[in-house]
């Protein structure tokens, strides 16, 4: 179908041209009437959306990231999965998401293939600070998840996440959770339909879930694939100390370690997009890369006022 259509597809059902363009991709949808027949009768999946809060999460941004994503390319690969707000966005077949984060990976898995089973554990608990504390404490025993089942973990995963201070996911030296509850009314932690939904996109894009760490990608990326980097942010200042998401620190090594990656998938052939802040260091390790701007907006300080708006760098191959 031509651009013409498939944009008009996209406005009807209010989706973005990449959605469109995958779905019919993956189908083999080439007449109108039937493309927008099955948007129609899958709605629901398509419209899925991620199940976990993230820091620095990217569902602020789409709007603006949307000018730079590729029109084609073949699989899509998001090694730092988080929130996967890109990956909802793209819904590409086939797609390789990735993590060292071993509890969000084992919640992906566990979305993907036991969501009824997910969605019962997470209606036996409850929001009150009593389970909210208990919940948390799991990880202060030894061994602790060999002494939970992955369904469990998941389910344990996902309640933090949506009960917890700002939605953060923040451990210490030890690995173990220690973020304050949030002060919300009723949270929807259960989120049955969108489990479902997201669990039944998972499958129908053939996503490939794995725990590893970003330097894979080189190994199963081709020529045309599309990759989206999404690291720990460099350092605004040199006093910053906020660490989240892991124990192990994502320092300015890491960061090198990264865009030497970078630059061997563009010699693959590759389509690379990569987002972080806006620093003089960051430039200078992407040099000759192709920039753009983006401005977001800064939550993880727990006082209003020092939130704002913080300029980010979109670095790019193409």
């Amino acid at each position: 179908m031509s651009l013409l259509v498939l944009n008009s597809i996209a406005e009807k059902f209010s989706l973005n041209l990449w959605i469109v363009k995958s779905w019919c991709e993956n189908m083999g949808l080439t007449n109108q009437v039937k493309a927008e027949e099955f948007f129609r009768t899958h709605e629901d999946i398509i419209k899925a959306r991620p199940f976990v809060k993230w820091v620095g999460g990217k569902r602020q941004l789409i709007k603006q990231f949307e000018q730079f994503f590729p029109t084609e390319f073949g699989d899509y690969f998001e090694p730092f999965l988080g929130g996967g707000a890109v990956f909802f966005n793209l819904q590409k077949k086939k797609s390789y998401l990735s993590d060292i984060n071993e509890e969000l990976i084992n919640t992906y898995q566990t979305v993907k293939d036991f969501p009824d089973e997910l969605i019962a554990f997470l209606s036996t608990l409850e929001h009150s600070k009593k389970c909210y504390e208990t919940i948390r404490a799991w990880d202060r025993v030894k061994d602790w998840q060999k002494k939970h089942t992955n369904i469990e973990r998941a389910g344990r995963f996902i309640y933090l996440n949506r009960t917890c201070f700002n939605g953060l996911h923040r451990v210490n030296s030890r690995g173990e959770f220690n973020v304050p509850m949030g002060a919300y009314k009723n949270p929807d932690f259960v989120q049955a339909t969108n489990i479902r939904n997201t669990s039944e996109l998972l499958r129908r894009t053939e996503a490939e879930i794995k725990l590893e760490s970003f330097e894979h990608v080189l190994a199963k990326a081709k020529k045309g694939d599309f990759i989206y980097l999404d690291p720990p942010y460099d350092t605004l200042t040199e006093t910053a100390n906020f660490t989240s998401y892991n124990k192990d620190s994502f320092g300015r090594d890491m960061q090198v370690k990264l865009a030497e990656t970078f630059r061997a998938l563009d010699k693959k052939g590759c389509k690379v997009m990569l987002s972080n802040h806006n620093t003089p260091f960051i430039r200078d390790i992407y040099a000759g890369f192709r920039f753009e701007i983006v401005s977001a907006r800064r939550n993880i300080n727990s006082k209003s006022d020092a939130r704002g708006g913080v300029e980010e760098i979109v670095v790019l191959n193409y």
